[in-house]
């Protein structure tokens, strides 16, 4: 890993992308996580995603490198760094999803797999652990909550003024603010586990298949229960062997938030629930 300070070129799997929130400080901020060639977490933050040309916006699960540094001072998330936008380059197709590819893509993000929530929370105890991936025992419900249709005054402000002063290469209006909180409640495989965690998901996909829907012509409660059903009932389904990406917050680093889904199939006749051991966590070893 790259010593605090120092400006080094990184090669990067990208397994998660956060929804977009504006920023009173860089404009507007999405946060990325990836791993490395070896399996190491890496948080790449912040990048301003949407304002990226074209031929530098990455998709999950595509390779890019970046020039990129140890984040100092207030981000002491030991994955935490600090990319140049400028530097960004990507490396090639996204790894697809059909069937038989779920493992490419498991050689890398599964390598540093977590047993649960349990041992996530030992970790960052210990050395500042602030990602992880692992797979829950059960996942009993997603919760959907009202939220604030608007983003605060304060950002909407601040996002003005910079682009009153900065060359920007598009001029691109606020993301559109998701009227919903999404939270899982689940269960992990582990004795430790004695309550239902509830954990909010911040994962692009949910903002995104929830305006998809509403630009369709559903109302606002209908998106969300849309939302509900792709991230309960397809992506936790029982034919999926389902892993939650996870990360802490900065301004709240004792706060965990659900950020990705890995979902693949079970490779099996007969489909089986999230809980236990799958032929794919067989294939995943390999």
């Amino acid at each position: 890993m790259i010593a605090s300070g120092r400006r080094e070129k990184l090669k990067v799997l990208i397994t998660v992308k956060t929804y977009p929130i504006p920023s009173t400080k860089y404009d507007e901020l999405v946060c990325t996580a990836g791993v490395t060639e070896t399996g190491e977490f890496i948080r790449l933050y912040p990048i301003n995603f949407r304002d990226l040309p074209y031929t530098q916006q990455y998709k999950k699960y595509q390779w890019i490198e970046v020039i990129a540094e140890k984040h100092q001072g207030r981000d002491i998330r030991k994955e935490s760094y600090r990319p140049d936008s400028d530097s960004i380059k990507i490396l090639g197709e996204p790894i697809p999803s059909n069937p038989g590819n779920w493992s490419a893509r498991a050689k890398y993000a599964l390598a540093k797999k977590s047993r649960s929530m349990e041992d996530l929370y030992e970790m960052q105890k210990a050395d500042r652990t602030s990602l992880g991936i692992f797979r829950p025992k059960k996942v009993n419900d997603l919760v959907i909550s009202p939220d604030d249709p608007e983003w605060p005054p304060k950002f909407l402000h601040a996002l003005q003024q910079q682009r009153l002063f900065e060359y920007r290469q598009r001029t691109l209006v606020p993301p559109r603010k998701v009227p919903f909180k999404f939270h899982y409640c689940f269960e992990c495989d582990d004795p430790r586990c004695n309550a239902n965690h509830r954990m909010m998901i911040e994962d692009w996909e949910v903002g995104a298949l929830f305006w998809k829907m509403v630009d369709k012509g559903c109302s606002h409660e209908e998106a969300s229960q849309k939302v509900r059903d792709k991230f309960l009932n397809d992506l936790c389904g029982p034919d999926k062997g389902t892993l939650f990406y996870v990360g802490t917050i900065l301004a709240h680093p004792k706060t965990w938030v659900v950020i990705g889904v890995f979902y693949p199939k079970i490779k099996s006749q007969k489909a089986k629930p999230v809980a236990g051991s799958t032929l794919f966590d067989e294939e995943a070893k390999t």
